[in-house]
């Protein structure tokens, strides 16, 4: 009898340290902030206010830096290795995250938020007024293809709000114990994305009927959004000076279009922008769809949608 109560403490002993050893083991797995790395600038402002208490995202493309160019140091991919959730907007818009995405170990979730539930894709532009689409790289080339998709999606607000529910969601899964505080995050962002799109319906009904034309064709899911009136692309490589020839053509076809403007972004020269417009009637602004000069962070998406608003009246609703 007496062995046998010695048998029966020494099993109770040895299963109470395990509970010891397991329930901090529980605590610390709650309390371990949650690992997400993503691509751009937009989609890592909207993890920011999404993860608010939750955990901080990491940001891989940085600065004024472009997806489309964008080349992965052997530090990010161990830091994509390391995370949870890995997001990126498509292999389309960042071929980068190609090869990685393939060999991406069993405890990276991948979300590719093109697939999206909710998330509405617009068919790349690649005839009439709008040329085939050409990215920074001369060597790759968006829109060339039948059926491809324009990966911008971030600049339709309804978009924006179906990325961050689909993104709760996930991490949601990947932390359960701060699945009420997403919840609460999403419903909090989603409701600033609502005033931030009445607004900017406000600020541009006035410029519906200007007709304007866009040196990289990145902006059709504001312009559809908004109802404004782009009526094509120059698409030039900011590497490359046009010919001569080819700023005669460029010239030619910004009267035909009646264009009022013609926006660039930060990484095309003012030079080339001068000589583009040169001899025509039309005025140039300056609009920036990845917040390349905005801090990153929660307030960056609203920043950048902003800011397109108003270089699109500053330019388009300037008195002749």
């Amino acid at each position: 009898m007496r062995l046998s109560m010695t048998v029966r403490a020494g099993a109770w002993r040895i299963a109470a340290a395990a509970v010891v050893l397991f329930v901090p083991a529980l605590a610390a797995g709650a309390e371990r902030e949650l690992n997400v790395v993503s691509t751009i600038k937009p989609i890592h402002s909207l993890l920011s206010g999404l993860m608010e208490d939750v955990g901080t995202p990491t940001l891989l493309v940085e600065g004024s830096a472009s997806p489309h160019s964008f080349a992965l140091k052997p530090s990010a991919v161990r830091a994509i290795h390391a995370a949870d959730v890995f997001v990126r907007v498509s292999e389309t818009l960042e071929p980068f995250t190609g090869k990685v995405a393939r060999a991406l170990p069993d405890s990276v979730r991948l979300v590719t938020l093109e697939d999206a539930p909710g998330v509405a894709l617009l068919d790349r532009r690649a005839s009439g007024t709008f040329e085939p689409h050409r990215h920074d790289s001369a060597s790759h080339k968006e829109g060339t293809g039948a059926g491809g998709k324009d990966g911008h999606i971030w600049l339709d607000p309804d978009n924006a709000k179906a990325i961050v529910a689909y993104l709760a969601q996930v991490l949601a899964e990947a932390k359960p114990d701060a699945a009420v505080q997403l919840r609460a995050n999403a419903a909090k962002v989603h409701a600033r994305i609502d005033a931030l799109t009445a607004s900017l319906e406000a600020e541009l009904a006035p410029l519906r009927h200007k007709p304007f034309v866009v040196f990289h064709d990145a902006y059709q899911y504001f312009e559809r959004r908004f109802g404004l009136d782009a009526v094509g692309a120059i698409t030039l490589s900011p590497e490359l000076q046009p010919s001569a020839k080819r700023l005669t053509e460029l010239r030619r076809k910004i009267k035909a279009l009646a264009a009022v403007c013609v926006f660039a972004e930060p990484m095309f020269q003012p030079s080339l922008v001068a000589a583009v417009t040169e001899g025509t009637s039309a005025r140039s602004g300056t609009l920036d769809p990845h917040g390349s000069g905005l801090e990153p962070g929660a307030e960056l998406y609203f920043e950048l949608m902003r800011n397109m608003g108003a270089g699109l009246k500053a330019c388009l609703d300037r008195p002749s």
